[in-house]
């Protein structure tokens, strides 16, 4: 590695970086621990100040917007609800792109459009910033336990400097490719969980119909060929009847509107996902949109 590259890579440790976090729910308090445990400076901003508060305690810094965030921080990282918020942080009048100095890294890990991940790093890029979409997989627990899986898109070198911060957050890190290319992985993860989550669903009705134990199915099934992550996470919560959110009801809805959005782009059809939209906005509908997106099995419950 030659020397330009080592100082660019290690501008980022604790003792000179500040780092910006937006967005402190159910996973953006974990990850933004996380940093802080690691030694780092962390300045925070959310819309709601006393969901800060926890973190605060711990020493963490608040800044009253993302302009005032900006200014003090040589790398931000932003996880928000929608793709409307990811554009008002980044480019709107008080936002990230038009407050952050030159060499700011900006690293959004929301779920959200890849062609605002890409509007967003060619505004940057004009400005003489540097921009990362690299969205999460794993929920609270993945967050919790830092080990999350993160699809990145956006410059190597960028990633490159990037990436020991990243690594303090979750556990399965890759570059997928230019701009844009982590929000598209993540969208094909997202196409692979709502078919599965239907999955799930059934199997625990059928086995509950059948007078079957369904713990004792599960520890049957889970790893055998219908192993999978929402069925060793989720169904064990779905059996016990809790359905608060490792991820919410209505992310997941927002989220496969982008991907059947995208899928139209590219003019192909995913039946599969166009029937999870579906019941998750009955689901919705019902009053469950801030459940999490196994709380799906509700809809079995309420149509006995």
């Amino acid at each position: 590695m030659n020397d330009w590259k080592r100082k660019w890579i290690m501008m980022f440790s604790p003792e000179q970086t500040t780092i910006g976090f937006v967005g402190v729910g159910v996973m953006g308090a974990s990850m933004a621990t996380h940093l802080h445990h690691a030694g780092y400076e962390v300045h925070l901003y959310t819309r709601t100040k006393a969901k800060a508060k926890p973190l605060l305690e711990k020493g963490m810094h608040w800044a009253d917007s993302p302009s005032e965030l900006a200014k003090q921080c040589q790398c931000i990282v932003t996880i928000v609800g929608y793709p409307r918020d990811v554009e008002e942080i980044y480019l709107g009048e008080n936002g990230l792109l038009h407050h952050a100095s030159p060499g700011c890294v900006l690293i959004d890990m929301t779920t959200s459009s890849p062609l605002l991940a890409k509007r967003i790093y060619k505004a940057a890029a004009e400005r003489g910033m540097h921009a990362l979409d690299a969205p999460v997989s794993g929920g609270d627990v993945g967050a919790r336990n830092a080990a999350l899986s993160i699809m990145v898109g956006g410059d190597a070198e960028v990633f490159q400097r990037a990436e020991p911060i990243l690594r303090l957050m979750g556990s399965n890190i890759i570059r997928q490719g230019e701009a844009g290319a982590g929000q598209h992985t993540k969208m094909v993860n997202q196409i692979a969980i709502a078919s599965n989550m239907i999955g799930v669903c059934e199997a625990l009705v059928y086995a509950k119909s059948a007078g079957l134990d369904p713990a004792s199915v599960l520890n049957s099934i889970e790893t055998g060929a219908a192993g999978s992550w929402s069925l060793q996470h989720l169904a064990p919560r779905i059996i016990a009847g809790r359905f608060e959110p490792g991820f919410f009801v209505k992310h997941f809805i927002k989220d496969m509107g982008i991907a059947l959005q995208s899928a139209e782009d590219m003019a192909i059809r995913l039946p599969g996902l166009e029937l999870a939209r579906k019941l998750y906005g009955e689901l919705a509908d019902a009053g469950f949109e801030d459940e999490g997106t196994h709380a799906l099995y509700k809809l079995w419950e309420m149509n006995k």
